[in-house]
């Protein structure tokens, strides 16, 4: 089942996504069979799925807290879908409606919070709290 986005749509998603982790202390990419993996060490925080078992799609997937899917869901059933296999993560068709790249920023998050230790957190949130000039 081909997506109705091609594979500038795919490149152009990536750069954005990547853009929206860059500023998440520790987290890397990892390409493999034309999906994106965004870890944390070893721990996968999202995943860019290209056509993923051919579904058509081009999303990002996203881990979250409970809860989190089935508020999505009920807010916006056309932009966040279940994704298979997982429990407790988010899936965002970017092609089914123009993406909420503030929304998916916060997602990323979120997804690294849950990831990331309590020290990490903490300086995280004191380096983005810190007055302008200031470094922590």
């Amino acid at each position: 089942m081909a997506g109705t986005w091609g594979g500038d749509d795919v490149e152009r998603v990536r750069e954005r996504v990547t853009e929206l982790v860059a500023g998440l202390p520790g987290v890397g990419s990892e390409e493999s069979f034309g999906h994106v993996s965004f870890l944390l060490g070893r721990k996968r925080l999202a995943w860019l799925l290209v056509d993923h078992h051919g579904d058509g799609r081009l999303a990002l997937c996203v881990k979250a807290p409970p809860g989190e899917l089935e508020t999505l869901l009920a807010a916006d059933p056309v932009r966040y879908f279940r994704p298979a296999y997982v429990r407790h993560w988010v899936g965002a068709d970017l092609m089914a409606a123009e993406p909420d790249w503030a929304e998916l920023g916060s997602l990323l998050e979120q997804a690294w919070r849950l990831t990331a230790g309590k020290r990490a957190v903490a300086a995280y949130d004191a380096r983005v709290r810190a007055p302008e000039g200031e470094s922590g």
